[in-house]
């Protein structure tokens, strides 16, 4: 069953990209790709399904940014902060998933205090993260549908708010 596409109200939509992933190493790519746009005080988003590719995303996504630390799924620890090994912004990995009372427990992990010197991820956030910044980059990961090899995956990047105006998501599809 292929997960509904959830977007903000028009007003706020600002840039979307589609790209075609067709194996977990070219969702690691996309994920060192994506850390070149970020810098401190971005807020991403993943929706996807379980096994879609969340966390080997933000794993490349570490890589990128030059964390410290093995970037796993923190479904049990619910946030894991990765220090910077050099100058980079920090990486907070959230899971979400199970939380939930929305913006209320999310608080109780002071995403808002990390929010500005750090970049952070948060899974199964639909719902739950939006009010921390109008400026958030939503990444939905689907199964591609029909006859393809079980690795595909079609990965929508969306740039909300005057933050993603003018980012170069297209460099996302390289």
């Amino acid at each position: 069953m292929e997960a509904p596409h959830h977007q903000a109200p028009a007003a706020t939509l600002q840039a979307t990209l589609g790209i075609t992933v067709n194996s977990p190493e070219q969702m690691g790519e996309l994920g060192r790709r994506l850390a070149k746009l970020l810098r401190p005080g971005d807020l991403v988003m993943l929706t996807g399904e379980l096994g879609a590719g969340k966390t080997t995303l933000t794993r490349g996504l570490g890589e990128g940014l030059g964390v410290r630390g093995a970037v796993t799924s923190p479904t049990f620890v619910i946030a894991r902060v990765h220090p910077p090994l050099g100058e980079g912004p920090a990486l907070v990995h959230v899971d979400a998933y199970r939380l939930g009372g929305g913006l209320d427990e999310m608080e109780d992990l002071d995403l808002d205090v990390s929010l500005p010197e750090s970049v952070i991820v948060v899974e199964w956030g639909d719902g739950k993260v939006e009010e921390l910044s109008e400026d958030r980059l939503h990444v939905v990961i689907d199964r591609a549908t029909g006859d393809t090899a079980d690795e595909v995956r079609e990965v929508t990047v969306t740039g909300l708010g005057e933050r993603w105006a003018d980012a170069d998501l297209a460099s996302l599809a390289a």
